[in-house]
């Protein structure tokens, strides 16, 4: 992840720009500048036969211009020089750090090479020369914005992972975004092969990115969350910038029709194991395994489950896979075995006698869709992995752009 230079609030003190003569132009040294505003120009004096020294030719041109305020500490930065070569260009913060800048290959133009700073102010010098060796000399100061709140972003999954076809990206912010738009605009995803899919806002601290269709296996991502600079809105601006690299795994769908009492995997399309089950009390909607796709979230090896209003806490349950936010997961009930494949008795888990639990959770990997079918009630759409529960245009439509 990418942050701005080293912090610091002090604002520009307006610095008049510098015309000076010289005689022989100086060695070249290559540094930074920075952007936000109108462009300022300046050309020096430089020395000839007479009383009237002769003027350079060169005039250097600066962006931001000298004084500027409240300057986009992403927008770039240039310095630019006619009728001349650059010479010497530096761009240094407040404390007297270098930033780091180049020259294109003719020495006429010269480019911030990093982000700078909020809240910073900066001065730019520059030299360049005519033909004739007459040097102009150029100085100005600027400052960048200065936000009133620098607000954290993450990414999921992380570097390296390797994860179910239904995973999406998820970006989650630690304060809310104003400006959903302006954010997901400095969002972008990239896939091998190619894969459709969009944005979505599930509120207003979190935006996913899935695929119309589950994953291909084996596709690798790319995401890049660029940031830093980004208007939020109300002041508050993006603190770093944040990338990954991940890979989808191989394609295993778990599919729970819940009349029926099995629990049937498939691996590309074709069935590989099927498991007996009991699922939630069909006579009470609040207590089903409800209708809808979701994904394993976390695989625990042992969890502890309580519901005071149903009469239990502290139930030690082991092979545990989570599939929502709302309380269901997949994991063994020994206790409740007399029911497994033959009656629906959970209060919303699907639970599989020991050695089954177990082989499953073995199979298991994040991101692994589970598709619930044949119940009275559907998942809610209030889990922050409600992404399949939502058809295509739903999801479509959930976009800032």
């Amino acid at each position: 992840m990418r942050f701005g230079q080293s912090g610091g609030s002090e604002r520009a003190v307006g610095r008049r720009r510098v015309l000076k003569a010289a005689a022989v132009a100086a060695p070249a040294g290559v540094l930074v500048a920075c952007t936000g505003g109108d462009d300022t120009t300046g050309a020096g004096t430089g020395g000839g036969n007479g009383d009237t020294p002769a003027k350079p030719q060169a005039k250097i041109t600066a962006k931001p211009q000298a004084d500027a305020t409240d300057v986009d500490v992403t927008a770039p930065v240039k310095l630019t020089v006619t009728d001349g070569t650059f010479t010497e260009v530096t761009l240094t913060n407040e404390d007297g750090k270098a930033v780091e800048g180049s020259l294109n290959d003719d020495k006429t133009e010269w480019t911030v090479g990093e982000s700078l700073g909020y809240g910073r102010s900066y001065t730019y010098t520059a030299k360049a020369a005519d033909s004739d060796g007459r040097t102009a000399e150029f100085d100005g100061s600027f400052s960048t914005v200065q936000p009133s709140a620098v607000v954290r972003a993450t990414l999921y999954p992380g570097d390296d992972a390797v994860v179910g076809v239904g995973q999406p990206v998820t970006v989650k912010f630690e304060a809310p975004v104003s400006d959903r738009a302006a954010a997901q605009r400095a969002l972008s995803v990239k896939t091998e092969p190619q894969v459709e899919g969009a944005w979505a806002w599930l509120n207003d601290q979190q935006v996913d990115w899935r695929p119309r269709e589950y994953w291909p296996a084996n596709t690798e991502v790319e995401v890049a969350a660029n940031l830093y600079g980004v208007h939020y809105g109300g002041g508050a601006y993006g603190k770093a910038d944040v990338t990954t690299k991940f890979s989808i795994g191989r394609n295993q769908v778990v599919k729970v029709h819940t009349p029926e009492h099995r629990m049937r995997v498939y691996r590309d399309g074709a069935e590989v194991a099927n498991y007996p089950c009991s699922n939630g009390e069909d006579a009470n909607p609040d207590l089903n395994t409800p209708n809808g796709t979701v994904i394993v979230m976390t695989k625990e090896p042992t969890s502890i489950f309580d519901n005071e209003e149903y009469g239990y806490t502290d139930v030690k349950k082991t092979w545990c896979c989570r599939i929502s936010n709302h309380g269901e997961y997949i994991h063994e009930n020994q206790e409740n075995a007399a029911n497994i494949g033959k009656r629906n008795t959970s209060h919303g888990c699907v639970n599989l006698l020991p050695d089954d639990a177990k082989a499953y959770f073995d199979s298991a990997m994040l991101g692994d869709p589970v598709e619930v079918t044949g119940s009275k009630a559907d998942f809610p759409t209030t889990s922050d992995v409600m992404d399949w529960l939502l058809d295509w245009e739903t999801w479509k439509s959930k976009s800032a752009l």
